[in-house]
């Protein structure tokens, strides 16, 4: 089988957007692939974070993870500062990136506009992330299209490294699901639906409780005019809503469209927030058992041993072709000199 890769940092909440746009995928990639998903606690501290939350977010990002269908016996979920060759190896790709490829990043650029300091780990962020991929010579990468410029480096820093120390590491191809890979905000339907959107009301999370998800969705963005139709230009928000409410439903958009012909976004509204509070209803059970469980830190120690018995070999393969001495030719050298 193929082997996938991908990974969500644990600041903030994860919103309807990711279920739709990655995480419902990654579900369906476990039964034709080996899959390796992680909670990617390094990256998020390339911007400063309570530590106390984020402890909080990590095992709520790997509950959830698990509560919308990830089976742990079937892929291996774990956190990735709990499998140190991430680290060490996001370090050796740097030496090898060039300083321009990085600086024409976009989404740098996007997170460092208007500020007066950013760290270094946000600029090298692309790096870690290539790491992450490169370690378990994934075949396949889920990565929305906000992500994709930075699979193109960690595809480009595959092949440089292939071609100066020899083959090495598989150049991993990008996996965009066509449909539900991009759910805009509910507020600015131009813009993706992001957990980092100053407007609460733009985002539905994955742990709203109803009577926030009936509000959101009352407020969400329509257009001119009352006609339920699917129009990305023209419009972009109630096509936003219907895709939404196709890809929890299961109907096909046309259909929705013809059964709301001539009611009005008013109906249209409410229904889809009944959809949507019953496609979350489970997830939220779900997490909440798990949370409560105690178990999940097993979980993630067990999905971090086998990530680790991957991961270790291939540095070390790595370590020998870049010329670093293998630290098991001097083990228990000290004191005989």
């Amino acid at each position: 089988m193929p082997r996938v890769f991908s990974g969500v940092q644990p600041s903030g909440s994860l919103t309807l957007g990711n279920y739709l746009g990655a995480m419902r995928h990654f579900v369906e990639l476990q039964d034709r692939a080996e899959c390796f998903y992680c909670v990617v606690d390094l990256h998020a501290l390339t911007v400063p974070q309570d530590p106390e939350e984020l402890r909080r977010n990590t095992l709520a990002v790997a509950a959830l993870f698990i509560a919308v269908g990830l089976d742990p016996a079937r892929t291996t979920l774990f956190v990735q500062s709990h499998v140190p060759a991430h680290a060490e190896l996001g370090w050796l790709l740097q030496c090898i990136a060039h300083f321009g490829e990085l600086g024409r990043m976009t989404q740098f650029k996007e997170k460092s506009e208007g500020k007066e300091s950013v760290s270094v780990g946000l600029f090298t962020y692309p790096t870690l992330m290539a790491a992450d991929i490169l370690l378990y010579d994934a075949d396949l990468v889920p990565v929305g299209e906000d992500q994709k410029q930075h699979l193109e480096l960690t595809r480009d820093l595959a092949q440089r490294f292939n071609q100066r120390y020899g083959p090495t590491f598989t150049v991993p191809e990008p996996a965009i699901a066509q449909v539900g890979a991009r759910i805009m905000s509910l507020q600015n339907p131009r813009r993706k639906m992001s957990k980092s959107d100053p407007d609460p009301n733009g985002y539905i999370t994955l742990l709203d409780p109803p009577d926030a998800v009936r509000k959101k969705i009352g407020r969400a963005v329509t257009d001119a005019g009352r006609e339920v139709r699917y129009d990305e230009e023209e419009k972009p928000g109630i096509s936003n809503l219907l895709q939404i409410y196709s890809l929890l439903s299961g109907e096909p958009i046309p259909a929705l469209e013809e059964r709301y012909a001539g009611k009005g976004y008013g109906q249209f509204k409410s229904d889809l927030a009944d959809v949507v509070v019953a496609a979350l209803e489970p997830i939220q059970r779900r997490y909440h058992e798990l949370m409560n469980s105690g178990t999940l830190e097993d979980v993630l120690a067990e999905g971090a041993a086998r990530a680790q018995a991957v991961a270790g070999p291939k540095l070390m393969e790595i370590r020998q072709r870049m010329g670093l001495l293998d630290p098991r030719s001097v083990t228990g050298r000290v004191g005989r000199v």
